[in-house]
């Protein structure tokens, strides 16, 4: 295995047009994949993103168009994809929906499937957001493994702040954690960039975090500032507002010094630790 591994993560400005999204994806990920980038990140509903109606229009199962393309590309350019999520139409379950992750090795095979586990019911600059009401939240911790035999922790946006959730992808392996994102403008600003640096430090892991770019539904925005970030904490590679690309190495030798050196995982008492009554 090498003990560099090239990674981008993709930034897109994706709506209703899942054409429009498939071709700017493409094309960014064939540039990522030209600058030597083995791992590639799509960011969070890259293939439809927009209002409920919308995305219930543009939701496909996991074998539709949108899943089919990540592993045509994949197979084509010899990359593992995290096809960063999409609206998954689930089968049988009434017109829900799921917001799931999809890892594709560079064989075209699926990997892993990560569906969202914490759902986004929440009020930000005065625009309300209640995921529950269209997509089921899903259960499973998924850790994946590259083809360079590195391990990747799956999660999707509002995920991040659920520092829990990255413990035990670190606590199962994981060396890479991936957030793909279509993070708020507001809370792209104020909270993105310390989440993201906390999650790598704690975790001693490498972060990468796809996110979306600009106006996606009348007063729906998301920030951009995608980023690669290193087991210290420090950003690698940043992404400028605009739909781009951004690659970085991810050096594991330096991963394993930093464990080894500062033995945080290591030195954890699980013993002492218990959830409060209320869980």
């Amino acid at each position: 295995m090498s003990e560099l591994l090239r990674a981008a993560a993709i930034q897109l400005s994706s709506a209703a047009d899942f054409s429009a999204n498939r071709s700017a994806a493409d094309r960014l990920t064939r540039a990522a994949a030209a600058d030597g980038a083995r791992l590639v990140l799509l960011p969070e509903k890259w293939s439809v993103l927009g209002t409920g109606e919308q995305l219930q229009a543009g939701s496909q199962p996991l074998d539709g168009p949108a899943i089919s393309w990540a592993q045509e590309i994949a197979r084509e350019l010899a990359v593992d994809l995290v096809a960063g999520s999409i609206a998954e139409r689930l089968a049988g379950a009434g017109g829900r929906l799921a917001n799931t992750s999809v890892h594709i090795a560079p064989d075209g095979e699926v990997r892993a499937v990560y569906r969202k586990i914490h759902m986004f019911d929440v009020t930000v600059a005065g625009v309300s957001y209640r995921e529950s009401e269209l997509e089921d939240a899903g259960s499973e911790v998924v850790v994946s493994t590259s083809a360079d035999g590195v391990e990747l922790g799956l999660s999707i946006c509002y995920d991040l702040r659920f520092p829990e959730l990255y413990r035990i992808l670190a606590l199962r392996g994981a060396r890479v954690l991936l957030v793909p994102a279509a993070f708020t403008l507001a809370t792209t600003r104020d909270h993105w960039l310390t989440l993201l640096r906390a999650r790598a430090i704690e975790n001693q892991a490498f972060v990468i975090a796809a996110n979306q770019i600009g106006e996606h539904a009348p007063g729906r925005r998301s920030g951009g500032r995608s980023v690669i970030i290193d087991p210290w904490g420090v950003v690698l590679a940043g992404a400028p507002d605009a739909v781009t690309q951004i690659t970085a190495d991810l050096d594991l030798s330096r991963l394993a010094e930093i464990r080894r050196q500062l033995p945080a995982l290591a030195n954890r008492r699980p013993q002492a630790y218990a959830w409060p009554p209320d869980g």
